[in-house]
């Protein structure tokens, strides 16, 4: 598996945040937040993969781009930019050794934390 960083995931996750499109929400949070898969599927109906894929800064470049599979470290529930979701994808980068990814999780924790005062 070779997981990247998805710069196009990178720059709408700040996009976001500078729109103050985000969820406060706590560590533990993020399995209740995070889009079940029902709801992954109704987005992708919706809103096709590309779209699909601005929410999720990895991508694994061994898996077909139109395949949820190709998609890793989600950050989001497809209309705000979840604190609890950005720091669950930061431990999993962490943990899988994905430096890259992990800092960019990171600059968007910093960017959340940061955003009121």
């Amino acid at each position: 598996m070779t997981v990247k960083l998805n710069e196009k995931a990178f720059e709408h996750a700040k996009f976001l945040v500078g729109k103050g499109q985000t969820a406060k929400d706590e560590r533990d949070d993020w399995s209740e937040h995070a889009p079940t898969a029902a709801e992954q599927n109704a987005y992708l109906d919706k809103h096709g993969w590309r779209d699909y894929g601005l929410w999720f800064l990895g991508v694994d470049t061994e898996m077909a781009e139109d395949t949820k599979g190709h998609y890793e470290f989600p950050y989001g529930d497809f209309r705000r930019v979840h604190r609890c979701g950005v720091i669950s994808a930061e431990s999993r980068a962490a943990q899988y050794d994905h430096p890259e990814i992990q800092h960019a999780l990171e600059q968007i924790h910093e960017l959340l934390d940061g955003e009121h005062g």
